[in-house]
């Protein structure tokens, strides 16, 4: 009984650590930067917080999380055949060559 409580200690433990987990970003564009939020989420290295802001035109942004800049839109996670892991949705937009429909 004793090792069945522990191991349950252990779990919410290894639980509790992974939830609350905050990592940094780079400073690409203003967009990088350290953020302490909780998210239950796991961490990609490919990645990273873009925080909420107010576009030039004066549109509200959330933040969100979004895959590094790269030569390449096929590993974003909007396009075709990739899944957002954040939000679950199927990506929509071209990948590379592909022509936009």
């Amino acid at each position: 009984m004793r090792s069945v409580a522990l191991f349950a200690a252990a779990l919410c433990g290894l639980v509790f650590s992974s939830t609350a987990e905050a990592r940094g970003g780079g400073h690409d564009g203003g967009h990088g930067g350290h953020h302490g939020h909780a998210r239950s989420h796991r961490s990609y290295s490919h990645d990273h917080y873009v925080r909420p802001h107010v576009t030039k035109r004066g549109t509200y942004v959330h933040g969100h999380m979004q895959t590094n800049p790269n030569k390449t839109r096929n590993d974003n996670y909007s396009t075709k055949g990739n899944v957002n892991p954040y939000t679950g949705q199927a990506g929509t937009k071209p990948r590379d060559g592909e022509a936009p429909h």
